[in-house]
């Protein structure tokens, strides 16, 4: 089965590196965290945010970005940054793509992207706002890549506790 990656380059806030786990739990999504990390993963915050999700989370941690790119050889890596000129929706992502994204304070170094140019990607944003927040901006993309490859294996419907879609009704 093909699962989607999303990569965190040298994240800096554990809350963020949280919600992106419990994303990455509800979509079935590999976690890759690219080192040094502006925090130890047994932090509380990091926890917090993923609830009690971390321990179903996938997650596997490189000591820098030539480690990532030795131990994932040919991966297709979509990279996030506000210096792209192609917007996101304009991708095709395949179903085991890989989506980058950089540190709060910094972003994707530009001597990553330059190499990568064909495949930087940018969310549109309303005027000179610097960037989305981090969980949010995974959130955007991940969600997108699924949406393209059809949300595999995912649940698609919900189900009411009470009432019965049918009729809006109890019972």
């Amino acid at each position: 089965m093909n699962r989607m990656n999303v990569v965190l380059f040298e994240p800096e806030m554990p809350l963020n590196t949280g919600n992106i786990g419990r994303t990455c739990v509800a979509t079935n999504t590999r976690l890759h965290l690219i080192e040094p990390l502006g925090f130890k993963l047994n932090e509380k915050a990091v926890r917090r945010a993923g609830l009690d999700y971390w321990d179903k989370l996938d997650v596997t941690v490189y000591c820098d970005f030539q480690d990532f790119m030795e131990k994932n050889p040919g991966a297709k890596i979509y990279m996030a940054s506000t210096k792209a000129k192609k917007v996101y929706t304009e991708a095709v992502y395949e179903p085991d793509c890989y989506l980058m994204f950089g540190k709060e304070s910094g972003g994707i170094p530009e001597e990553i992207l330059i190499k990568n140019r064909e495949n930087c990607v940018r969310i549109p944003m309303w005027g000179e706002i610097r960037s989305l927040n981090l969980a949010n901006s995974v959130a955007v993309l991940l969600y997108e890549a699924l949406r393209q490859n059809g949300f595999e294996r995912m649940t698609k419907e919900g189900k009411l506790h009470r009432l019965k879609w049918e009729e809006g009704r109890q019972g």
